[in-house]
């Protein structure tokens, strides 16, 4: 069992062995040692000790070193040890799990803990209690996550072995259930692997899937390598996509129309990189979350769309639910028939596409259409000057002020730093 939230001493950590935690996940603390002053301003771009931003003057000014969290965590296991000391125990192993050893008294008669009941947390467990009489009270036991039998190692990889070793096409077409998941994901990674962050080139490896896909299909997908899946899929499609190409579109011989039924869950293309997504139907909640370079094309998507994109480009030939565009600071979002209350307008505008847009998102919607074979991107198409106005351009403030700045510093000939030292002058005085 991992444990994280505020752990900071090495009490931290034994309070937490001793409650049963065997793993303890440490985030602020590490990150204020590292430089960190926590001025809460990590997504408007101004960090001012250089640690959240991508401006290469507040860059700059990041101080941090390894050997700083080093020297943290020694200090850390340095306590760990002596308190373990003080209450006779050898290791961590040993206090996994012991409760008596903890003094509760302060904590069940804090003022706080009025109506909360903590035994249950506070439970001392014996394994003769269990219905597991072979337990341990920690892990003792390898868990078989089955990856040995996963879809990508039976079957895709060893499919795809021409083109991991000599970089030759390949083409297959394959069943699919809901219990595949991650599908896609060992067969990036021996991508990866063998041609590093640039992969094969686009659509070396080009796997067609029927049937029903579970979770996170396509999931890091690396390019040169497409996914195309007729049927359904469940949350998190192109889960931090990274240059690959995935295709869904219902079943051929489905009797409805995809655009008034969600063909893909939530959270699609959470935290994509880059890459492209093409979806014929709707998708659910909070799709390109995080997105930061990635072009997803959807036919609907439900609350929360777009919510702290920072890149990328995506295209709603559909409705969109509510708080669409919350936090979104990077990035560009087209939606046909937009209706402006579901918009989250606290960093975004809405305006008609920009004629410097528009060949881009003819290009997205006719890819669309070429991929998935959509009745929606086909009528668009067909009357194109008329679906332009039928578009509405969802673009954050700085992002368009950023980018207009950008353009003018390159007509003017100024380098990277007097560039950046411009997009602050006129975002931050």
């Amino acid at each position: 069992m991992q444990t994280d939230g505020q752990l900071k001493t090495g009490r931290d950590v034994v309070v937490a062995a001793l409650l049963g935690a065997e793993e303890f996940g440490f985030a602020t603390a590490p990150l204020v040692v590292s430089g960190c002053i926590l001025m809460r301003v990590c997504h408007l771009d101004t960090c001012p000790v250089g640690v959240a931003t991508q401006n290469p003057v507040l860059r700059s000014r990041f101080s941090g070193k390894p050997e700083f969290v080093v020297n943290f965590f020694e200090f850390i296991a340095q306590e760990v040890r002596e308190l373990l000391a003080a209450l006779g125990f050898r290791s961590i192993d040993e206090a996994v799990g012991r409760v008596e050893s903890l003094d509760t008294v302060g904590a069940i008669d804090h003022w706080k803990a009025s109506g909360l009941d903590l035994a249950p947390i506070l439970h001392q467990v014996e394994v003769a209690e269990t219905h597991f009489p072979d337990q341990d009270v920690r892990r003792t036991k390898v868990q078989d996550h089955g990856l040995e039998r996963s879809l990508d190692v039976t079957e895709l990889v060893p499919l795809a072995e021409p083109a991991l070793e000599r970089g030759e096409p390949v083409r297959a077409q394959l069943r699919i259930r809901n219990v595949n998941r991650t599908v896609g994901t060992i067969l990036g990674h021996e991508v990866t692997k063998r041609y590093g962050g640039d992969g094969l080139p686009d659509g070396t490896i080009d796997l067609t899937f029927t049937g029903s896909a579970g979770q996170s299909f396509g999931a890091f997908v690396p390019r040169g390598v497409t996914l195309r899946l007729e049927g359904d899929a469940n949350d998190y499609v192109g889960k931090g996509l990274s240059g690959g190409r995935l295709v869904i579109r219902p079943d051929r011989s489905a009797p409805f129309k995809a655009d008034e039924h969600i063909i893909a869950g939530n959270t699609i293309a959470y935290g994509a990189t880059s890459g492209e997504i093409y979806i014929r139907g709707g998708v659910g909640e909070r799709c390109c979350v995080r997105n930061s370079g990635a072009r997803v094309v959807t036919e609907g998507v439900g609350d929360h769309g777009c919510e702290y994109m920072t890149g990328g480009r995506v295209a709603v030939l559909g409705p969109t639910g509510r708080n669409f565009a919350a936090g979104m600071s990077g990035g560009i979002a087209w939606v046909l028939d937009l209706k402006e209350q579901r918009v989250n307008g606290e960093l975004v505008e809405l305006g008609p596409v920009a004629e410097a847009h528009r060949d881009e998102l003819h290009d997205m919607v006719r890819r669309h259409h070429e991929e998935t074979g959509s009745k929606v991107a086909e009528a668009l198409l067909a009357d194109w000057e008329a679906a332009l106005e039928r578009f509405t351009e969802v673009m954050p403030r700085d992002y368009r002020i950023v980018l207009e700045v950008r353009a003018k510093a390159e007509a003017d000939g100024l380098d990277e730093d007097a560039t950046a030292n411009r997009i602050m002058e006129v975002l931050h005085g």
